[in-house]
């Protein structure tokens, strides 16, 4: 590294500034694209609590439809993963601003096709899937524009201010998400998804009347047909055979040796490995790989990647061990449980909202290296504080450990954002913008599959002798023929979607054989106490090794953080400088773009 002076920044000449820096612009930037992000993420986690009543109000069982559960929840996921690149590339390209605006009224579309689904049973369900993946794509243009947007807007000692509200948007959404969905779903299902769709009108016209595009010099270059297919295709292979391999194959409780699985996930990393290749010899590169080279960028992106991969299976096995275990214990009925597990999870909410655009702010002016370490530190230590509570926890230190991880999210994100983002060059912060939200979206279906693998394989191992045994304390030993009808996934997604699934089994069975069993035996075992305390003997083990891998996975993503080097701007005409404000020579830890 050598040490040069800070030069001035400055527009290429003949080149106007960019609208974006007029007065007050940059808060009509950060306030439609903090909307755009927060209703986009709502909608993301909205359906994690409404399931139920959206099952029941189309009428389809969900312990017998795990294939319309899973894509309901990880087809929004997958769709966004698999788009961001390619649509951040196709925005540097043709306008940020122009194809961010057409995001907003795919969005909207697809929020109000949501609300107005016709049918019901087999067929409205997949008129539900096809809606959120309408809408998925409308979020994946929401999403890959803007950070660069606000890049674009806001001058760099206040970029990570803005990156940092605008994050505190897209978590704290998810999480809002989840209360208002209990919330709407206790009047009509319908109203999940009417609630985006007065916001999206207002914002898509707004968007379009005041967003403008930078001065910035967009790319004159062809698509990149093979790169956009390779990246797409082996990407949405390998997420798809990661949701299938989830659900039960044969006699398997899992899909791991489907044969289609094993063919998705072979495909998928096969295309995925030929991606880098093509791009190194492809005229005009829809991803240039030499912004690798900047120590920010990588690094920042590796952090982000292992950071969503940590977190975001959480949030799931989170409420499913409030809503299966916790709750029912603590005297909620099931019907019940989905509302209050969003209100229980609120600490996380509040630590993320509190740090977010602080941490945002000291990373303008000291730099994202260290706080983003910090934060990934804490959220390491709240994985350890949740893997050694037990199942019938006080919730002090549950909402502790929550609130801990909330801060240290809220320290991570922002400065991470706002590190990567100012270290390319103006022409290239669509794709980058894309790379980084792919790489979180990634990270977040990679790690729902992660997560629900190690707990239905310790559930797989664990759960059907202890069902036994629990029957046989209880004076129920003739039902445990029927009972082991349970699969263990049945059993997990009673637990996330508040149902109990011990009362939907015993109506189906002979009266001769309930009239076995006495009348206080049977009020025991479909009580609110009797089968949560049965799954959390066989769920709390895989529970702790699943947080265990959380603390390992954030540890090395603070230390990725911890190598990214001191702060570095790539200034629009090229060069990078260290944004202090101190005169003199500043050292540069980030590499320059050629």
């Amino acid at each position: 590294m050598t040490a040069q002076p800070v030069p001035e920044p400055r527009i290429p000449a003949g080149e106007p500034a960019a609208p974006a820096r007029a007065p007050g612009y940059k808060w009509v930037a950060l306030s439609n694209t903090t909307i755009a992000t927060f209703m986009a993420t709502v909608n993301g986690s909205i359906i994690l609590i409404s399931l139920p009543a959206i099952f029941n109000g189309i009428n389809i069982d969900p312990l017998t439809s795990f294939q319309y559960l899973l894509w309901i929840l990880m087809g929004y996921g997958i769709v966004t993963a698999t788009l961001l690149l390619s649509f951040g590339r196709l925005s540097d390209m043709y306008g940020r601003v122009r194809l961010y605006n057409i995001g907003f009224s795919i969005f909207t579309a697809g929020s109000i096709l949501l609300f107005l689904t016709p049918d019901t049973g087999d067929a409205g369900a997949i008129e539900l899937i096809v809606f959120r993946l309408i809408q998925a794509v409308g979020a994946a243009f929401i999403f890959s524009n803007s950070a660069a947007i606000l890049t674009d807007a806001f001058p760099p000692d206040e970029r990570g201010k803005a990156l940092g509200l605008n994050q505190v948007a897209a978590l704290s959404g998810q999480f809002v998400g989840l209360i208002i969905g209990g919330i709407l779903a206790v009047f009509h299902w319908r109203y999940v998804f009417l609630i985006s769709v007065p916001f999206g009108v207002v914002g898509t016209i707004w968007a379009f009347l005041k967003l403008k595009e930078p001065a910035y010099q967009k790319r004159t270059q062809k698509i990149d047909v093979w790169g956009n297919l390779s990246f797409i295709g082996g990407l949405t292979f390998f997420l798809v055979g990661i949701t299938y391999a989830l659900l039960p194959y044969g006699s398997a409780s899992m899909g791991w040796g489907n044969p289609w699985v094993i063919a998705a996930l072979f495909c998928g990393i096969l295309l995925l490995v030929a991606f880098p290749i093509i791009e190194t010899r492809v005229k005009d590169p829809m991803f240039r790989l030499d912004l690798f080279k900047i120590r920010n960028f990588a690094f920042g992106n590796a952090a982000g990647f292992l950071s969503a991969l940590a977190r975001g299976g959480v949030m799931i096995i989170l409420i499913i061990l409030l809503q299966g275990v916790w709750l029912p214990l603590h005297g909620y009925s099931f019907e019940s449980t989905p509302f209050w597990a969003g209100v229980y999870m609120l600490p996380l909410t509040i630590g993320f909202v509190v740090m977010g655009p602080l941490s945002g702010i000291i990373s303008d002016k000291y730099g994202a290296r260290w706080i983003s370490t910090l934060g990934m530190v804490l959220v390491g230590f709240s994985f350890l504080i949740l893997a050694v509570l037990p199942y019938s926890f006080d919730y002090l230190p549950f909402a502790l450990a929550l609130l801990i991880m909330g801060l240290g999210n809220g320290m991570f994100s922002s400065p991470n954002a706002a590190a990567i983002m100012n270290s390319v060059p103006p022409e290239e912060r669509g794709v980058t913008s894309g790379m980084m939200s792919t790489l979180v979206n990634s990270g977040f279906v990679l790690s729902m599959g992660m997560f629900f693998t190690i707990i239905v394989v310790g559930l797989t191992g664990a759960f059907p002798p202890m069902l036994s045994a629990a029957l046989s304390a209880a004076n129920a030993t003739p039902l445990i023929p029927a009972m082991s009808a349970i699969p263990p996934t049945g059993a997990l997604f009673a637990a996330f979607l508040g149902y109990n699934p011990v009362q939907m089994i015993l109506t189906g069975l002979s009266p001769a054989l309930l009239g076995t069993i006495a009348p206080a035996t049977l009020a025991t075992i479909t009580g609110v106490v009797w089968f949560p305390t049965t799954l959390a003997q066989a769920f709390m083990p895989s529970l702790a090794l699943s947080f265990y891998i959380g603390a390992a996975i954030s540890f090395i993503a603070a230390l990725l953080c911890a190598m990214r080097g001191d702060k570095y701007v790539e200034e629009i005409d090229g060069t990078g400088r260290d944004d202090d404000s101190s005169a003199g020579p500043q050292e540069v830890e980030g590499e320059k773009v050629k």
